[in-house]
């Protein structure tokens, strides 16, 4: 019997988390800039539960698929908002999906990777103000780096944009 995947464990790059909402898309986006210009993989995480999932193909009224025909329903939409996306083909580009809570998987995968990379605002609906949404629950205990994109700032910074290491003195 196949088992769905229940942890994403990545080695290095630009971690980015997609729920399939309008935001999440820039948050792709952005993070794909940033692994373009850096050289690092591109590492697309998606977490889901039975009532985040799409419905799979093999659904019909009266029976419910396996985990494993949701887990390819998931995969599937992963996979098309990348290629909507139509990023760089110089960027290595690896898509995840993990049936657990999304907060504790990417926080979880985010142990190995140079950058997490979130979406401002996702589906998470009423819940997610009385449980703290996901980009919170990131900034707070990811062992990396955690970039929020907020919705209107997608468009990476291009190549030509140098950002000083020097000390700004202060006014």
């Amino acid at each position: 019997m196949a088992e769905v995947c229940t942890e994403v464990i990545v080695d290095g790059g630009v971690l980015v988390g997609h729920d399939g909402s309008e935001s999440a898309q820039e948050a792709l986006l952005w993070a794909a800039g940033l692994a373009g210009r850096t050289g690092l993989a591109l590492q697309v995480v998606r977490s889901w539960s039975l009532t985040t999932a799409p419905r799979p193909r093999t659904w019909e009224p009266g029976y419910v698929p396996p985990l494993t025909d949701f887990e390819r329903a998931v995969r599937d939409e992963l996979d098309g908002c990348v290629a909507r996306a139509g990023l760089d083909g110089s960027v290595s580009v690896h898509t995840h999906v993990v049936h657990a809570p999304a907060a504790a998987s990417l926080i979880a995968a985010a142990e190995n990777a140079d950058v997490l990379v979130v979406g401002a605002r996702g589906h998470g609906g009423f819940a997610g103000l009385l449980l703290g949404s996901v980009s919170d629950q990131c900034v707070h205990h990811a062992p990396c780096p955690v970039t929020v994109v907020r919705r209107g700032t997608a468009r990476p910074l291009s190549a030509s944009v140098v950002v000083s290491q020097e000390a700004v003195p202060p006014h």
